[in-house]
């Protein structure tokens, strides 16, 4: 068996220890990957949206399964190049990567279906944000339609904040071309929760939830990021909760992506508002792994992983997947200078004597010529702790955080504090 995994951060370091550990016999190439998928599988240094040197390398290795990690490879069509030369691939066709790629296409794919979200419009220009803008109540919410790393939502307290938004958004562009279209919708109130399914397009299992904090510093302060930590499970889980998703979230969504002649295969991401009285509502869709929740969740289903991936990627029926009933806590180190201006090269020093429970994924990392790993992105490691309990995960993971060591390190020690205030 030989698996290729497309990209090079948290996620795909996460996904590759998975694949080894369901897959011991197998060859998994990582392309390009990172200084820690390095040291589990062969790094290609082709990058992931090289779309034809990917397409090559895959035929000529004779890959039985890509799993492709970012938005950005999907987007560009990457999965419907591969499937068109007949390799097996996990991972949504261009057209159904528009439930990311597109926020518009994605709000109206809500509103067909039924979906429960935020009331919105779509605008590409000024004068019309504005206009709508006055007419409705603040806080409003501004989103470039078109992928932003993870950052293109802006949270907005008043009408002049709001129009501000949408102006660097329209006319400055400060997201490039996908802030050429903006979606501006009302404030949902409520708590956040990540709830990812696989599917092969009918069948869905969901996997373990978990919780992001998109805010750079300990108090939700700061600017918005990719997401600086995250933890499994959350006590807003209930039977109820994940059913009503199904039913009104995620089979709608999924029936109104085919009607469209759009349909959905690999691992749909919701990023939910659950209101006081337990009731969601989409945030947005995602169309692959969440980074860094995918750090939390993956540790906890501990078979059956490898299976449903291939089966999505099949159209095959979906395998139960066990999950185990521990809690796992991630923390990210960030770069001096994240997110605006990250700075690279700084050496990172990891003890070899961490706390057991502790699972360090790279993302913003190289391996030097000097053999010493390097600062190379944003955001540089996840540190997951995995424990009994939700209190001593957050333990091992932060006390993990605090030992390893680079110069400019930024991390959040507040990590799953809604939860810990709601067992407190």
């Amino acid at each position: 068996m030989k698996i290729l995994v497309v990209g090079s951060g948290g996620r795909e370091h996460a996904l590759v220890w998975a694949l080894t550990r369901d897959q011991p016999t197998a060859t998994i190439f990582c392309s390009p990957g990172n200084a820690g998928t390095g040291g589990l599988a062969t790094n290609i240094p082709i990058p992931a949206e090289a779309i034809g040197d990917l397409l090559g390398f895959a035929v000529r290795e004779q890959i039985n399964l890509v799993i492709i990690g970012p938005e950005g490879p999907l987007a560009l069509g990457l999965a419907d190049q591969l499937r068109h030369r007949g390799l097996l691939v996990f991972g949504p066709s261009a057209a159904a990567a528009q439930i990311e790629a597109s926020k518009a296409w994605a709000k109206d794919v809500m509103n067909a279906a039924g979906v429960p979200t935020a009331a919105s419009m779509t605008f590409g220009d000024m004068a019309g944000a504005i206009a709508y803008i006055d007419r409705h109540a603040e806080p409003l919410v501004v989103k470039a339609s078109g992928l932003a790393a993870g950052k293109g939502a802006v949270v907005c307290l008043t009408r002049a904040e709001a129009k501000t938004a949408a102006r660097e958004m329209l006319e400055d562009r400060i997201f490039g071309d996908a802030g050429q279209v903006v979606v501006i919708e009302s404030f949902l109130e409520g708590e956040e929760l990540s709830l990812l399914a696989l599917t092969n397009g009918t069948d869905i299992r969901i996997l373990p939830t978990a919780q992001d904090h998109k805010r750079l510093l300990a108090g939700d302060r700061g600017p918005n990021t990719g997401g600086m930590g995250a933890y499994s499970p959350v006590s807003l889980e209930t039977p109820e909760l994940l059913e009503r998703v199904r039913a009104r979230v995620l089979e709608p969504t999924l029936a109104e992506m085919a009607r469209r002649g759009a349909p959905f295969s690999g691992v749909l991401y919701a990023g939910l508002m659950i209101d006081a009285g337990g009731h969601p509502s989409v945030v947005e869709f995602n169309c692959r792994f969440g980074d860094p929740e995918t750090q939390v969740i993956l540790p906890r289903v501990t078979d059956g992983l490898f299976e449903a991936l291939h089966a999505c990627a099949t159209g095959g029926p979906l395998p139960r997947l066990t999950v185990s009933s521990d809690a796992a806590v991630t923390t990210v180190l960030a770069a001096k200078g994240y997110p605006d201006r990250p700075e690279k090269g700084a050496r990172i020093e990891i003890p070899a004597d961490l706390p057991p429970g502790a699972l360090v994924f790279h993302a913003g990392t190289v391996l030097a010529g000097d053999g010493t790993v390097r600062v190379n992105g944003g955001r540089v490691l996840a540190v997951t702790g995995v424990a009994r309990t939700f209190e001593q995960a957050q333990a091992v993971s932060r006390g993990a955080a605090e030992r390893i060591q680079f110069d400019g390190k930024q991390y959040r020690p507040d990590i799953g504090w809604r939860e810990a205030a709601r067992r407190s």
